[in-house]
């Protein structure tokens, strides 16, 4: 049985409590938050604080907390030569207090509180710095379902910032798609199929082989066409860059 002890209140802290919660092999003895509101609902599951210094012993404290604290908070843990870990994407493992054994179990994937998450889904990315603390986060990772890759920080900031394009950026593509046809009375659900055709594709091919419509084809007729239709200037501006993109990767010229 593997002890942890959370910190943090977030998307991934909430998560990552309700699955190892239904894990046989792990036990959550505490959960800290600096605010006791966040993780309250909670308290009739697991001991919860708001002090620091009142943490338990044990064998792993997950960081699930802000990028800009985690060096600050793995410094606070009262105990030395313990496995602290963090979740974040774009974090070095050496940001936590070399005083730890120092890890990272990153959950590739986009992950809002009060939405359902199948671990089966979400691939996590493991460091460590010494070989002995590998097995015990593979095997937390693994409680949870979810199926393991171990890389070191460069290629997990890498996946980070590839990550911001792929769901980030293209959602909020979804948002001003929304806009746009709510403005002149259209469905935006007629486009949801498309969506998921879209994504579909790059399941079975590169994300270059998929690429369709009017930028691929080099139509000027059509852009220009969309160009006069667009009223707001920022949306105007990212269709304009990215359709720039696209001419370029595959080969056009210019507009």
């Amino acid at each position: 049985m593997i002890s942890v002890v959370i910190l943090g209140a977030g998307n991934v802290a909430t998560h990552f409590f309700k699955g190892f919660e239904k894990a046989k092999d792990i036990s959550v003895i505490q959960w800290y938050n600096r605010s006791l509101a966040a993780i309250k609902p909670y308290a009739n599951a697991v001991e919860i604080t708001d002090d620091i210094s009142a943490l338990k012993a044990a064998d792993v404290y997950i960081l699930a907390v802000s990028d800009d604290v985690i060096a600050e908070v793995s410094r606070q843990i009262p105990f030395d030569d313990k496995l602290v870990v963090h979740t974040s994407g774009s974090v070095s493992v050496y940001d936590l207090d070399k005083k730890h054994k120092r890890g990272v179990l990153y959950p590739l994937q986009s992950l809002s509180k009060n939405a359902e998450v199948d671990f089966a889904n979400v691939p996590i990315c493991i460091e460590t710095i010494d070989k002995k603390s590998y097995p015990v986060l593979k095997q937390l990772a693994r409680s949870l379902g979810s199926p393991t890759k171990r890389i070191n920080s460069d290629q997990r900031r890498v996946l980070h910032l590839a990550a911001v394009f792929v769901n980030n950026f293209t959602n909020q593509l979804y948002r001003i798609g929304h806009e746009i046809t709510e403005h002149e009375g259209a469905e935006f659900d007629l486009l949801k199929p498309l969506i998921l055709e879209t994504a579909k594709k790059v399941q079975e091919m590169s994300p270059y082989k998929a690429q369709t419509g009017p930028a691929k084809r080099n139509d000027k007729k059509t852009i220009k066409k969309h160009l006069k239709l667009l009223e707001n200037e920022q949306h105007k501006a990212i269709y304009k860059s990215l359709t720039e993109s696209i001419i370029q990767t595959h080969g056009r010229k210019k507009l």
